[in-house]
């Protein structure tokens, strides 16, 4: 299932890596490296998911999902939270917020390509909680 993914994260080797993976798995992909070009870009042309860090200079990944969250016009726009913000805290704040789903760094490759396909096919959050981690 071919999807477009807006990678966001200010980590440059983070966007290399996993605009390299989602392209390899056949998705069109941009990139966000702050989290005000995010909300440009989305408003711009909304992705299918967006791919989004949490820490950020220029609007957090908290901030973003939740002013992408605020407008019905985003409503279908898939959000998976990826960060090194781990605890259980974090997680549950990124999904109160409206998250799909919540990564963990350091993450597996096959993680993170498991966690998309199942977010862009509507599946139930791959944990009760929402958190993809394997």
């Amino acid at each position: 299932m071919s999807a477009s993914i807006l990678i966001a994260d200010d980590d440059p080797n983070i966007l290399l890596a996993l605009s390299y993976l989602m392209r390899r798995e056949g998705h069109a992909v941009r990139t966000a490296t702050d989290g005000q070009q995010t909300l440009d870009a989305v408003a711009a042309a909304a992705p299918d998911l967006v791919l989004l860090d949490v820490m950020m200079p220029k609007a957090n990944g908290y901030d973003v999902c939740r002013t992408l969250r605020a407008s019905h016009a985003y409503d279908a726009v898939r959000i998976v939270m990826l960060t090194a913000k781990g605890r259980e805290a974090d997680q549950r704040a990124g999904l109160a917020l409206g998250a799909d789903a919540y990564i963990s760094k350091p993450f597996a490759i096959g993680d993170v390509i498991d966690c998309v396909a199942s977010v862009l096919a509507g599946k139930p959050r791959p944990a009760a909680a929402g958190i993809c981690d394997g």
